[in-house]
């Protein structure tokens, strides 16, 4: 059995050639090679589709941005300065500055709080594992969540039932919204939404205040049939009722047995100008004021007929993009949690105890010793954020409206809508692409350097 020398050409066995046939000799160049021809062997179908479904697009699109809308005619670089005198393509340039700069910021500083309050509790195991389901859910599956979230109706969308419930809390809403006198009615405007009687009132004589405009389903629980006051002696007393009777009948200005009074009405009697009296009509809408009202006009101030606070446009113009980026930052703050909470698994517990034994408070170990120790992951998960949101689209092609899908424009949904349609101007999206492949470029270099920086320790 023949030996290999170091350096040198290995024979082949004897077992291995004829007798009569000269030893043969195997380089190592020639064993390399052979690796090298089956590795290529190997990488070929895949380095095939690479080719196909990403560098053959790449290199189209930036040929195809340099023609014009039909793709016969050379445009030169009239589709790129659209990118920025075109408004809408300027909109979605701004709003994708936006999401890079805070979506990924405040997915990574929540999931880094998570991760450090659950490390200690003995729930935290469940409390991760709800925060992180939201990454099970596809896009357009959260797209449609939060279309229902942040509908405008606060008896359909969560996010305007709670600001409306808390609204309620401390500012009670009007009891008759749309409420308001017939011609024929003794009240008439008077301004800023309130009604006062045509004539000053007098003592013992009884006042009605009758008024339509409220659904007998809308009017207040605790109200019962209307009750007609009879006059007394040096005091204003009166009824405010809804002068509508149930399928029909009844006379106007008359309380008649099936109308129901103005249960909590506010009742003023208003002198120059100046409120002397006030009260509250009962469930039957009678109403009593002092003698000091004798002469006064009587007033239904504007507070009885406020509309109802029903919340907070989120999908307005002005606070779609913020409601998109919250729905968003559900969906991916779980995923930070898991990447951090595995980095913060493996920090060496004795210097954070070395830390505390020291004298260093909570506070002080976590901004000194874990964050900085964490670096690595928390710019693992930003960078790979950052590259997200730089593509997003289905969450706000689903979740922005209509009127409000211009606002809240990013440069992939830009592209869709230059791309496809019966408008469609295929050089200014290619133009788009090329963008958002040049925006994307730095991000994945410093993430491959930072990569590299890790593998060299």
């Amino acid at each position: 059995m023949s030996t290999t020398t170091a350096g040198g050409p290995a024979p082949v066995p004897p077992a291995a050639r004829r007798p009569d046939e000269p030893p043969r000799v195997r380089t190592r160049r020639s064993v390399t090679g052979t690796r090298r021809v089956i590795a290529a062997a190997f990488l070929l179908p895949a380095l095939v589709l690479l080719g196909a479904l990403v560098v053959y697009p790449i290199v189209y699109s930036v040929y195809r941005s340099f023609l014009d809308q039909s793709g016969t005619g050379f445009a030169g670089l009239d589709n790129y300065k659209a990118l920025f005198t075109d408004d809408t393509i300027r909109t979605a340039v701004q709003n994708n500055a936006i999401w890079v700069v805070f979506a990924p910021t405040v997915a990574t500083a929540l999931g880094l709080i998570f991760a450090v309050l659950t490390e200690r509790i003995r729930w935290g195991t469940a409390f991760k594992l709800i925060v992180f389901m939201p990454m099970a859910i596809s896009m357009l599956a959260a797209g449609i969540i939060f279309r229902l979230v942040y509908d405008q109706a606060p008896e359909r969308g969560v996010a305007n039932a709670v600001a409306v419930g808390v609204h309620d809390t401390f500012a009670a809403s009007s009891g008759f919204p749309k409420a308001h006198p017939l011609p024929v009615h003794p009240l008439k405007a008077g301004g800023g939404g309130s009604f006062v009687t045509k004539e000053p009132v007098r003592a013992g004589e009884p006042v009605r205040l009758p008024l339509v405009g409220v659904a007998p389903a809308k009017m207040p629980d605790g109200a019962r049939p209307a009750k007609a006051v009879t006059a007394a002696d040096g005091r204003i007393t009166g009824t405010a009722w809804l002068d509508f009777t149930k399928g029909g009948g009844g006379k106007p200005n008359v309380v008649d047995p099936k109308e129901l009074g103005l249960d909590g009405i506010t009742v003023e009697a208003v002198r120059d100008g100046k409120v002397v009296a006030s009260a509250t009509a009962g469930a039957d809408g009678v109403f009593t004021l002092p003698a000091s009202a004798d002469g006064a006009q009587i007033r239904l101030p504007a507070e009885n007929f406020r509309e109802p606070y029903n919340g907070v446009d989120w999908l307005g113009p002005s606070l779609v993009t913020p409601g998109i980026i919250g729905s968003y930052v559900w969906m991916w703050a779980g995923f930070a949690m898991v990447l951090i909470a595995a980095g913060l698994a493996g920090l060496p517990r004795e210097l954070l105890e070395a830390a505390r034994v020291d004298g260093a408070n909570e506070w002080q170990v976590f901004r000194r010793i874990t964050v900085p120790m964490l670096a690595p992951v928390l710019a693992v998960v930003l960078v790979t954020l950052m590259i997200n949101v730089l593509k997003i689209f289905d969450l706000v092609f689903i979740i922005a409206p209509g009127s409000s899908q211009d606002d809240a424009n990013v440069l992939a949904l830009q592209l869709y809508r230059s791309s496809f349609g019966t408008d469609a101007d295929l050089g200014v999206g290619s133009a788009i692409a090329v963008l958002l492949l040049l925006l994307v470029i730095p991000v994945m270099l410093f993430n491959i350097r930072r990569m590299r920086r890790e593998g060299r320790r």
